[in-house]
């Protein structure tokens, strides 16, 4: 007897072969986004975070948007509230059609004192709680993880304060660095352009 196996059916029906019903089969989004992910992209990262609202995600769930990055501390008194500014900076030079495709993201390097309640009171602080504003409370090992992929240096100098890069990042929607900026207050000019780039509207 010839079994058609291989056969797919794209309506409701039997199966003209044995009569059994057939069955809709559901393709999950998953696995075609997973399988467009280069080996470069920060999708590839499988640490949990948890969001300033309490929101337990991935890295690949900001996936389809660009995402602006930067790893800051809350209890920072120097370099972060002007990486902070500089981000904010940035937002208000992208246009508006662009926007609701950018996601600006904030992971903390101190995740023992920067708790979901904490970044949720910074970013009220510092006007981010917009939908745009995302940020990160990672694992010690996720947040090492991911500072070296962004090639981010950081190191604890005291229970509450720590030395490290000042890097804002920049990565398409499939999580591919596409930019870096370094250092602060600096012409965010080419930042800027290449997020409008890579953004659609």
């Amino acid at each position: 007897m010839k079994y058609a196996s291989d056969t797919t059916y794209d309506k409701p029906g039997s199966c003209p072969v044995c009569n059994m019903d057939l069955k809709a089969i559901e393709k999950t989004s998953k696995v075609v986004s997973d399988a467009a992910i280069s080996e470069e992209s920060i999708f590839n990262l499988t640490s949990q975070w948890h969001t300033q609202n309490g929101k337990t995600i991935e890295l690949k769930d900001l996936k389809g948007k660009t995402l602006v990055m930067v790893m800051i501390y809350t209890s920072c008194k120097a370099a972060c509230p002007r990486l902070a500014a500089d981000m904010r900076n940035i937002e208000a030079q992208i246009p508006d059609e662009k926007i609701k495709n950018t996601q600006f993201v904030l992971v903390s390097i101190d995740p023992k004192i920067d708790t979901p309640e904490r970044l949720r009171a910074f970013a009220k602080e510092n006007f981010m709680n917009g939908e745009q504003w995302t940020f990160l409370q990672g694992t010690e090992n996720g947040v090492r993880e991911f500072a070296n992929v962004l090639s981010v240096k950081y190191k604890e100098i005291s229970p509450i304060d720590f030395s490290h890069s000042n890097i804002i990042s920049v990565f398409n929607a499939k999580g591919e660095l596409v930019h870096q900026q370094e250092g602060l207050g600096v012409d965010n000019k080419e930042t800027v352009q290449s997020i409008i780039e890579v953004t659609p509207s």
